[in-house]
């Protein structure tokens, strides 16, 4: 089955962000209800004699899990002020990644509200099923950029905040690509990359029309859709294949 997933309007958009800034907590869900993540049922003892205690569990050391192709939004720039934002103007600078199924896989964001230092917002759903404790790190064209915990979890993913000075924001938009690196249950690291190309041109022009937006929007999806259909094709073409082949 198709998991396809309609874009969020722009505006709507800006909204979820600032609500994850503090502006408006009250629909926030705090990361500690989020950490208690299941436990795995403990082993049934052999019945043997008391085995020795066990060494502490190391992290697997195994290849790191590869991503299939992301479908990237452009980068944009929303702009609003107003009740909803407490009478701040607050700006972000977006782009997000997702497969081309629909899932979104990662959200990049430049946050400006207005009397508040800027920061980089990192968002990264719940269904990659993230080691929360360990938060996200960050790879700047191969220069490291520090690591920051997950403050929060919304129903959009949970985030972790950079605080940006003016150095950093100068690679920003110099830069060519950031990964975004989390962690798995089973410890091994996620990279995701995120082109930079064209940040700085939307960084320091003047706000996107919403229409325009949620043009690109929908050219996105129709193409996921159209790689849907094409991945779906693909597999009914095998399916009598592999019925054909001869029984061992």
């Amino acid at each position: 089955m198709d998991q396809r997933i309609a874009p969020a309007r722009p505006l709507a958009r800006l909204m979820a962000v600032a609500m994850g800034a503090g502006l408006l907590g009250a629909t926030l869900v705090a990361y500690p209800a989020f950490a208690q993540a299941p436990k795995p049922a403990a082993p049934k003892p052999a019945p043997a004699a008391p085995a020795a205690p066990a060494a502490p569990a190391q992290p697997q050391t195994g290849a790191a899990p590869q991503l299939p192709a992301l479908m990237y939004s452009s980068w944009v720039k929303l702009c609003q002020q107003g009740q909803e934002t407490e009478n701040k103007k607050v700006c972000v600078v977006h782009r997000d990644g997702r497969m081309e199924n629909g899932m979104p896989v990662i959200m990049a964001e430049l946050l400006q509200v207005e009397g508040a230092n800027e920061r980089l917002r990192v968002t990264v759903p719940m269904s990659i099923i993230v080691h929360l404790a360990e938060g996200t790190h960050l790879v700047l064209d191969g220069q490291d950029m520090g690591s920051a915990p997950y403050v929060v979890c919304t129903q959009i993913g949970c985030l972790s905040d950079y605080e940006i000075n003016a150095d950093t924001l100068k690679k920003l938009k110099a830069g060519k690509q950031l990964i975004v690196q989390t962690y798995l249950m089973n410890r091994q690291v996620l990279s995701i990359p995120v082109s930079l190309a064209d940040f700085a041109k939307a960084y320091d022009g003047p706000a996107t029309d919403p229409k325009v937006v949620e043009e690109q929007q929908r050219k996105l999806q129709e193409e996921m859709q159209k790689k849907a259909e094409e991945a779906r094709k693909k597999l009914e073409a095998q399916q009598p294949a592999a019925a054909a082949q001869p029984k061992k």
